[in-house]
């Protein structure tokens, strides 16, 4: 296991890890959309064995066990202890068939030839070496098996990242958005996913753009909106871990310059941002 690899572990048992745990309800609502994109793309049939990669706190992984029925079958892995144990307790009501596994999905996990398809919601942009890791993966492919997946595209078509960073553009000094190292974007040029897919062993790869609103904000006014969407930055993305370093004062002023720049896009109704993906198909020989 690499180092990097290792730190991605270290930080979704760690506060990433917590801040999902506390908020998966409302990011898998505002996800959702970009899921079931994905989740059409799939294909899935009942019987099949699936393997869910980053399946969090379970939400896609009972959509695919719905769809699997009872004949088939639906493994989530996940590298996040905290999320893990909330799906495995968010699935004992549910009486379907899945089964949550603690482990990094880019190590050997199962046998060759385990699964009808890979399937993944964001979930596989964190892999230190993604054409390792997608090698292991299609070894547990049947022949013909299916590898479907969402992906971010780059982050200037995603307003729910970069918003809130151009909006202290002229607070706070910004690295460049590194669309090349684990993390959101990391699968964002279509170009490097062809070329890492490929190399991999996988064939027939497609990736299709899908937009959808990203939501932000609730609230009975305006201001209460921009309010909530201020506190909604604050729980995921980068503002937070950019911000710890600042001083009190920087803090004070990078957060008013967002909350102006979430006030002058609110209405009554929420916030509306852009989102745009990559919905990502691919087959095993």
């Amino acid at each position: 296991m690499t180092a990097s690899n290792q730190q991605q572990i270290n930080d979704w048992n760690g506060p990433v890890g917590e801040r999902w745990l506390t908020y998966n309800e409302w990011l898998d609502e505002r996800t959702a959309a970009y899921g079931r994109a994905a989740f059409d793309a799939a294909a899935v049939r009942p019987g099949e064995a699936v393997l869910d990669i980053g399946c969090g706190a379970g939400a896609t992984s009972f959509e695919l066990a719905r769809a699997v029925g009872a004949g088939g079958s639906v493994i989530g892995v996940d590298v996040s202890e905290p999320l893990i144990g909330r799906a495995r307790d968010r699935a004992q009501p549910l009486g379907l068939p899945v089964e949550f596994r603690l482990a990094d999905a880019s190590a050997p996990l199962f046998p060759p030839q385990s699964f009808d398809l890979l399937f993944s919601r964001f979930g596989v942009m964190f892999f230190d070496d993604p054409v390792a890791a997608f090698t292991q993966l299609r070894k547990t492919l049947k022949p013909g098996g299916r590898l479907a997946f969402a992906c971010w595209q780059e982050p200037a078509k995603n307003d729910w990242y970069v918003l809130p960073l151009n909006a202290i553009g002229g607070i706070v000094e910004q690295a460049p958005i590194d669309t090349q190292a684990p993390g959101p974007f990391n699968f964002s040029d279509p170009q490097r996913v062809q070329r890492i897919l490929s190399e991999a062993g996988f064939e027939q790869i497609e990736l299709k753009p899908f937009q959808a609103p990203f939501y932000c904000g609730r609230g009975d006014t305006r201001e209460a909106v921009a309010e909530d969407a201020l506190e909604q930055v604050f729980r995921v993305g980068p503002i937070s871990r950019l911000l710890a370093a600042q001083s009190e004062e920087i803090r004070e002023r990078a957060t008013a310059a967002i909350r102006a720049a979430l006030a002058g896009i609110a209405t009554e109704q929420g916030i509306e941002v852009g989102g745009a993906t990559w919905v990502v198909t691919a087959r095993s020989p």
